[in-house]
This record gives structure tokens, sequence and C-alpha cells, in this order.
């Protein structure tokens, strides 16, 4: 699996911008994506040291529009922590 077929797009929300600070980075990934495959990923796509990654299945929820009902898409979410040598990632740097 490719780097780039890995890692699907960085999750912005005030509590993962609140962790940017202390060098945690939010992702969504593939779902058949392990802990080592994404730590592979972040290294090689951001240049950084991974400390640490931390994975969690997100279920879709239940939305009405109407009386009609659906679910939302379900995703895996990767928290990445670098090392405290680390470079920072250039990209989460611009938003916060």
């Amino acid at each position: 699996m490719v780097a780039h077929d890995v890692i699907i797009r960085p999750i912005i929300s005030e509590k993962s911008l609140a962790d940017v600070q202390s060098k945690k980075y939010v992702f969504e990934v593939a779902k058949n994506a392990n802990k080592t495959q994404i730590k592979q990923a972040v290294e090689e796509v951001f240049k950084v040291k991974v400390e640490s990654v931390h994975v969690s299945n997100v279920y879709g929820k239940i939305k009405r529009q109407g009386k009609h009902e659906g679910l939302t898409g379900s995703y895996k979410k990767a928290i990445v922590q670098l090392t405290a040598d680390s470079k920072t990632i250039e990209f989460f740097d611009s938003l916060s």
C-alpha cells in the first residue's frame, strides 16, 4: 500500500487543533491500514519522526431528511504523536 493511499485527509476540529501544540495530529486513514503502515506513511509523506499512533473506528450516525433516513459514512481515525525532537507538520501550523 502506497503512503498516499493510507492517509486520506487531515481531520480539522477544535479538539484536534488544540492538540497541535503538543505535536498530536489527527488523520482519516484507510480502513484496512494498521498502526505500522500509518506510522510509516506519516514519516514518509511529512518527513517527521512518529512516537506513537492511536487508532479508532468512527461509525456513521443516523441522519434524517424529512421521512427519509440514512447513515453518514464511517471511517478510521488515527491520532499521531510526534517525537519531541521532530519538526512540526507545516499544514497544521497555518491553521492555528
